[in-house]
């Protein structure tokens, strides 16, 4: 007859053995935001997107502890790029052929798909997370523009069908959010993104930007419409804000002709409708004179106009319009570049 002492034994023994059980890699939905893949879906997941998508995937075994060990750390890349990138994995205690035709001996292996026609890779830096999501990062495509003074009032008007969105910021590159809404599917033929450095004061000032991040939107046939984000930056909420006014199968854009060409705009930028004094050229004339009535007051200047002969110019403009709108008279303010016309 066994003693009641040696069954209490046993039991506590059987327990400790069911605690003591390995610790696995398991992903769960509802807590990561890494999405498990199968050998059987990885083409339509990953390669069938290479074109427009970055994506990265991690190779794990269930039961390896440096596995274990990188799951939270990788989930941590999936939370930072969510919806910017495909942050993936795959087991290779389920998959063991996949993974060896990838060439994956070891793990945790992580490879990086950027779009084509660059070849994935191996990642080879720290199985940390701030490693694993600054490589991602770097190969997601950039369809930004950088907005200077020189090239600010094209910006604005070429392609008036497609929203114009601004990110003013105390950084000297774009970050990952922006360019990954640059280069999203639906955004990258309907919407423009541009990004303005503090240091390009003069673009600082002409559109009155005091605090930075600063994200803001113009549209409209002639720019007219000026709408500013107050939401959070965060990515899904940007792209939620910059959803309402993008339209699918607008902005898009011809051929020019011989192969291999740049394509060409099939709206031609007039820089000389969102100008505060517009600039009277050959080009401009029509718009900004002699197209309707009223009196052409012309400022005669050698070179360009500077911030301060405009903010003089749109002052008197508003001092002339005041004193005479009772009267019916109309005055039209421009400039002309002596040195060009």
């Amino acid at each position: 007859m066994i003693s009641p002492s040696r069954s209490l034994i046993s039991a506590l023994a059987l327990c400790g053995l069911g605690g003591a059980r390995a610790a696995s890699v398991e992903i769960d939905a509802m807590k990561h935001d890494i999405q498990q893949i199968t050998m059987s879906n990885f083409d339509g997941v990953i390669s069938k997107f290479r074109d427009s998508a970055v994506s990265s995937l991690w190779f794990f075994k269930g039961d390896n502890k440096a596995d274990v060990s990188f799951l939270d750390e990788y989930n941590k890349v999936a939370a930072d790029l969510k919806g910017m990138a495909k942050v993936c994995a795959i087991s290779c205690t389920d998959w063991p052929l996949f993974c060896e035709k990838q060439g994956v001996k070891e793990t945790p292996a992580v490879m990086i798909y950027p779009t084509n026609p660059m070849p994935a890779f191996k990642y080879e830096g720290k199985m940390e997370s701030k490693g694993v999501l600054a490589k991602v990062a770097r190969f997601i495509p950039d369809f930004t523009t950088k907005v200077t003074k020189e090239n600010v009032d094209g910006f604005i008007t070429t392609d008036p069908t497609k929203p114009k969105v601004l990110l003013f910021s105390n950084k000297k590159t774009p970050p990952t959010i922006w360019k990954a809404l640059s280069s999203e599917t639906v955004f990258k033929r309907t919407v423009k993104f541009g990004f303005v450095s503090e240091e390009d004061t003069e673009v600082v000032q002409k559109f009155k930007v005091k605090k930075f991040p600063y994200v803001m939107m113009q549209r409209g046939s002639k720019a007219e419409i000026k709408e500013t984000y107050t939401g959070e930056m965060k990515f899904s909420a940007l792209k939620d804000w910059v959803n309402l006014h993008s339209e699918s199968g607008m902005g898009d854009k011809v051929a020019g002709a011989g192969a291999g060409k740049e394509e060409v705009s099939i709206e031609e930028a007039k820089p000389w409708l969102v100008q505060e004094v517009p600039e009277l050229t050959a080009k401009s004339q029509g718009d900004v004179c002699f197209k309707g009535e009223g009196l052409c007051v012309i400022y005669l200047k050698e070179g360009e106009i500077t911030q301060a002969e405009t903010d003089m110019l749109t002052g008197l403009s508003k001092k002339f319009t005041s004193q005479l709108s009772d009267r019916g008279a109309k005055m039209k303010w421009m400039w002309m570049n002596l040195a060009i016309e």
